[in-house]
């Protein structure tokens, strides 16, 4: 069983990137800026997916599928909210981070708008997300899916994937290929570290490259 709470410590986005760049896999990380909200500055688990879309009537049924998505959630998963970037609403507030949570998520990332940040920030809950909006989503966005493939920025989220997101931004990994790619990324930061400490200690970038092999 992979343990992400370890590789939370060990592994970072932008080496995960490389990895599946190296794998042909060059579409796997996000390349618009989210912010994280609430301060922690790391995040990592699988994906719970739910796809989002605005609204213009009233909803007769609200906060239905955001709810059941919510109360599914399983321990280590990270709620991804795909709403196409909408910043007609605040989709995640603070009574969402606290159901989830006490679902076993570990962290969400939206494509849009939150809410409550002050209050998350205080919960301690990871929150990425692309815009900060005060207004409540009812009758203005909803949930119209979930457990299914979403894309964000071209990136595909499905249920299930290791996603990472850090201050560089956001990467995802395929579930079929995640042992070869987190063994590949856990390799590739050993080799980092030994090509530092020798440029630290006075070889030329050139040579260094030349013998690790990594920059």
């Amino acid at each position: 069983m992979m343990n992400l709470n370890e590789l939370r410590e060990q592994l970072y986005v932008a080496v995960l990137s490389d990895v599946l760049d190296q794998m042909g896999y060059t579409h796997q990380a996000t390349r618009i800026p989210f912010t994280p909200y609430t301060g922690i500055p790391k995040l990592i688990g699988r994906c719970k997916t739910t796809l989002w879309t605005d609204m213009y009537d009233i909803d007769p049924n609200p906060y239905e599928l955001e709810l059941k998505a919510v109360d599914s959630c399983q321990p280590g998963d990270v709620l991804i909210a795909a709403a196409g970037g909408s910043n007609r609403s605040g989709i995640w507030g603070e009574l969402l981070s606290t159901a989830a949570r006490n679902s076993g998520c570990v962290g969400v990332i939206v494509h849009g708008g939150v809410r409550d940040i002050d209050k998350m920030r205080a919960m301690q809950f990871p929150v990425f997300a692309t815009s900060k909006n005060p207004y409540d989503s009812q009758n203005r966005q909803r949930v119209i899916d979930m457990d299914v493939t979403v894309e964000i920025d071209g990136v595909r989220f499905s249920p299930g994937d290791i996603v990472m997101a850090d201050e560089d931004g956001i990467v995802v990994v395929p579930k079929a290929i995640e042992q070869d790619v987190i063994q590949a990324a856990l390799n590739k930061v050993s080799a980092e570290n030994v090509t530092r400490d020798a440029i630290k200690n006075g070889m030329k970038a050139t040579e260094a490259y030349l013998k690790f092999g990594v920059l």
